[in-house]
């Protein structure tokens, strides 16, 4: 695999963490960014290049930065990306469902 192909892939992989952590299918970001929904499927893939503006436009649907989308802000771990777009989802919840996920937490945490 080529070096750009590379890119691409890891690009799109980012692409598709981002639309599934924002609650989207391929078809409502096709919507949005007036584009079919095979579009976002051949982004995703990594077999379409994404141009600057829908980079942006993507970031701005799905609550990151463009620079995360690229690969460029990795954070202090492979994992920090997950972790930020996982507390987004976290803010969404219950207080009584978040009771409930620390205590699973911390069973997790104790069965290691």
């Amino acid at each position: 695999m080529k070096k750009e192909d590379s890119k691409r892939a890891d690009i799109g992989a980012r692409i598709r963490m981002a639309r599934e952590m924002a609650g989207l299918s391929q078809g409502q970001v096709g919507k949005l960014m007036g584009l079919h929904r095979p579009s976002v499927t051949e982004m995703e893939a990594g077999n379409r290049r994404v141009s600057a503006e829908e980079l942006e436009q993507l970031a701005g649907h799905f609550d990151v930065s463009t620079s995360w989308l690229l690969g460029e802000d990795e954070g202090s771990s492979p994992d920090a990306a997950k972790l930020q777009l996982a507390a987004r989802e976290l803010q969404k919840l219950k207080s009584e469902d978040l009771d409930r996920l620390m205590k699973l937490l911390a069973t997790i945490r104790q069965e290691k």
